[in-house]
């Protein structure tokens, strides 16, 4: 499913998004996600939070599939 968000995202709204923001998206409405392997190192590392803008696209998608 990510692909097909990664695809139609760049078409409807012009932006790119990538796994980890999508991840954050489906989190946040409680959709669930896999195990993620590409945990930080340390506690320190700082994860980019996903942009308004790109969440709102990635929220509509998610709508547009119907897993919202």
């Amino acid at each position: 499913m990510y692909e097909k968000i990664k695809n139609y995202v760049p078409k409807e709204f012009g932006l790119k998004v990538s796994n980890l923001y999508i991840s954050q998206v489906k989190s946040k409405y409680g959709i669930e996600v896999g195990e993620n392997y590409n945990l930080p190192k340390s506690e320190k590392e700082r994860v980019s939070q996903c942009p308004k803008e790109k969440e709102d696209a990635t929220k509509a998608t998610l709508k547009y599939y119907a897993m919202v």
